[in-house]
């Protein structure tokens, strides 16, 4: 130890800032800067010898792990129901308890019946819906091109800037939907910009799971003559 260098102890506060950067969870970052203000006190105690900069770094790191902790406290007493516990896992993942809480109560879970149209071809989504039980066909065009089943998101590519949907969504069986108005949710986010990041991830990983089955299906198509 008596080689040790502390300014590695401040490289290594460095890299946990860049970690805290790439978590969306509020409570995360604050553990972030408080594991990175732990991290260089020593560097200021041993190494820059700044009295100053200790206690600066000590209030920091007390500061923001209270934070944390308060937050993960808070959230400790959110309860969810098993449809919502499954729909935040899916596409809500990157929220707190209280940001998951918050979102979903802005929405409203219905049953709805086979037949019933949920987005119409060349018109704006009316809402964000996710499909927790049932089937639904998209169509494009009057032609089949899709499907979508438990756990499916709709609506989410276009329910954010009003464009016109490319496909209409109907229900091929008996449904169990949440759903929340487009003019709703834009209101919400409008209203807490720091929960559109994760909105948005949970949005763009429910549009790749779409392609990557899109893809499989092609890929299984006979080959033209």
């Amino acid at each position: 130890m008596a080689n040790f260098d502390p300014a590695w102890l401040g490289y290594a506060a460095l890299v946990s800032l860049l970690a805290a950067g790439f978590v969306v969870r509020v409570e995360q970052v604050r553990l972030g800067i408080a594991v990175a203000a732990l991290l260089a006190l020593p560097a200021a105690i041993f190494g820059w010898r700044s009295p100053g900069a200790t206690a600066l770094l000590a209030a920091i790191f007390v500061f923001h792990l209270v934070l944390a902790a308060r937050g993960w406290y808070r959230d400790a007493g959110i309860r969810f129901t098993p449809e919502e516990l499954a729909l935040r896992s899916l596409h809500f993942d990157g929220l707190s308890a209280a940001s998951a809480r918050r979102l979903i109560d802005q929405g409203h879970w219905i049953s709805a019946r086979r037949g019933e149209v949920l987005i119409r071809e060349n018109q704006a989504a009316p809402s964000l819906f996710y499909l927790a039980e049932g089937r639904a066909l998209i169509q494009r065009d009057g032609a089949d091109v899709g499907t979508l089943a438990d756990g499916a998101l709709i609506g989410e590519a276009t329910v954010l800037d009003g464009a016109h949907a490319t496909g209409t969504v109907t229900l091929t069986a008996n449904a169990r939907l949440w759903f929340v108005p487009a003019a709703a949710l834009r209101t919400f986010l409008a209203a807490n910009p720091d929960l559109a990041a994760a909105l948005h991830q949970g949005f763009a990983r429910a549009l790749r799971g779409k392609l990557a089955s899109a893809n499989t299906r092609i890929a299984d198509l006979p080959p033209l003559p």
